[in-house]
């Protein structure tokens, strides 16, 4: 075991003690969750995780979007599958659950181009483009974005502790980063 693998270890696991309900979040998805929770998405590639936190009521919430936007032959799709209609969902949920958007911050993981050798031309932007699209559509809600974790060429997997907002994103060639 490499000292690289030993240290990712050690780190995810420390950031998992305690006994939080763990809430998945899987692509499409868009789901809030209230202190004493642990909201999760495993495996993004060039999906991006779109994470909004409110400390003050202990509030978190997380879509994993797959795609920028809906096309001509999406528009039956899952809200939280586009980046931009994900973010103004995951919005109205938080503000039900009691947030503030004033309160909300964001942050967000993924957007990788995960495959040179097979995807040409826009299949390798698509990370690039999910990634702007989430941007831009915090940018028009008015939420500012506090860390990001996006593009490369590896997986990730999120999962944001709602107690304390404290995010951790981890890859298995990477080691682990805070947001």
């Amino acid at each position: 075991m490499t000292e690289q693998t030993r240290r990712w270890r050690r780190s995810s696991l420390e950031f998992e003690k305690g006994s939080l309900d763990q809430v998945p979040v899987r692509i499409g998805e868009v789901k809030v969750a209230a202190a004493g929770s642990m909201l999760l998405t495993i495996g993004l590639g060039s999906c991006v995780a779109i994470v909004l936190w409110d400390e003050t009521r202990k509030l978190g919430g997380l879509a994993h979007a797959m795609l920028p936007h809906p096309s001509m032959g999406h528009r039956s799709a899952p809200i939280g599958r586009f980046a931009t209609t994900a973010v103004p969902e995951l919005i109205r949920m938080m503000v039900d659950e009691g947030a503030q958007v004033s309160r909300l911050r964001a942050r967000l993981a993924g957007g990788a181009s995960m495959f040179r050798d097979v995807l040409e031309g826009d299949g390798l932007k698509l990370g690039k483009r999910n990634v702007e699209a989430a941007r831009a559509a915090l940018e028009e809600a008015g939420i500012p974005i506090d860390g990001e974790d996006v593009f490369g060429t590896y997986g990730r997997s999120v999962f944001l502790r709602t107690t304390d907002g404290q995010l951790l994103v981890t890859s298995v060639s990477n080691e682990d980063v805070r947001l």
